[in-house]
């Protein structure tokens, strides 16, 4: 409450008039990462340490109106990861525009019913299972029109559905690659059980010369209780490219499948909580579009398959200690025999 008047307060002395209908809900995180990444076929391993910064706002302006915007560590060339690397004598780290859009939501449509301009994290825009198709860092560009999200791109109980338009890339041509995304899906309760089903598809269009990519997924989880404060979730996402052979010729008929199964049970909510996950990935090479996936598995990209280990721990109100261990080889290739063993080790603090 004591941020909320000390923003308005600046606002209005700044000659912002209407600050005071503004309702602002600020919020940020920082994460410190210790890394260390090493190949079977290495003698060393590549250590590294890495932070993570984000800040930003969402502004409710009326009943049918919010906006907002953050900022974040990060490269520009990189659109699926936020982390900086602590190198360079200790030189200053870039902050960029990580998110900035805008939410009308008429009244007529009772607030179910979003219509999303700019640029958003992927989970707040479409329906998101796990990182098969998209990194969690992954912010994606355009316009989507929700039904069954709230204001804060959380998915509601019922029937959702999701169309949305996506600018990849502009070069001044005919030719600009583009992608396209509609999703169905449905959350609800059976017994003392609560579940999640949904199916999407996205149709890349001028993604690459010659390659476009026309995906079919499938996602979908399932869980409870195993006492009053540990809960269990059984996940998973298939992911499918339906683009025809015949007409993209970079396309391998036998490499278009992507799955991802995942376990989790606890929740590291409150201090002295733990939760831990265990995931089995195989992402074939043109299942999914290999610069969108996440970063971290096999060092990114597809045509991998391996064993995802994490656990978390909240320690203090607003800060958690988390592990996370990959372990993941090629699915075809010269180092197909050959194991990635990837160990991040985090302290995420939120405020």
């Amino acid at each position: 409450m004591k941020k909320t008047l000390f923003f308005v307060a600046l606002a209005t002395a700044m000659g912002f008039n209407n600050a005071q209908a503004v309702d602002w809900d600020w919020k940020g995180d920082i994460r410190y990462r210790y890394e260390s990444k090493i190949q079977e076929d290495q003698d060393h391993s590549r250590d590294r340490h890495r932070i993570r910064v984000r800040f930003g706002m969402n502004a409710w302006i009326n009943e049918e109106l919010s906006a907002g915007l953050r900022l974040a560590t990060g490269d520009e060339d990189d659109p699926i990861s936020r982390n900086q690397t602590l190198t360079n004598n200790f030189g200053g780290k870039n902050i960029m525009l990580d998110e900035a859009y805008i939410n009308y939501h008429p009244m007529m449509f009772d607030g179910d019913v979003n219509l999303l301009l700019g640029k958003r994290e992927t989970k707040s825009t479409l329906f998101v299972e796990d990182d098969l198709l998209w990194d969690g860092d992954l912010t994606l560009e355009g316009i989507t029109l929700q039904y069954g999200k709230d204001i804060n791109g959380k998915q509601k109980s019922g029937f959702g559905a999701i169309a949305g338009w996506y600018s990849i890339n502009e070069s001044k041509s005919e030719g600009d690659p583009y992608f396209v995304s509609l999703q169905g899906a449905y959350k609800g309760e059976a017994s003392d059980l609560k579940y999640d089903l949904g199916v999407g598809y996205h149709d890349f269009v001028h993604y690459m010369p010659g390659y476009d990519l026309n995906i079919v997924e499938f996602f979908g989880s399932i869980g409870g209780d195993l006492t009053e404060t540990v809960p269990w979730k059984l996940y998973g996402q298939y992911a499918f490219n339906t683009a025809s052979h015949d007409d993209n010729f970079f396309i391998d008929d036998s490499e278009r499948d992507g799955y991802l199964v995942g376990l989790k049970i606890g929740k590291a909510k409150k201090p002295g909580q733990i939760e831990g996950s265990v995931e089995y990935v195989h992402l074939e090479s043109d299942a999914v579009a290999s610069e969108f996936t996440d970063s971290d598995r096999n060092g990114g990209g597809t045509n991998c398959e391996g064993i995802k280990l994490n656990a978390k721990y909240q320690l203090i109100q607003n800060m958690t200690l988390g592990v996370t261990y990959f372990n993941f080889n090629d699915i075809t290739g010269p180092d197909k025999d050959l194991t990635n063993h990837l160990l991040q080790a985090d302290v995420v603090v939120k405020f």
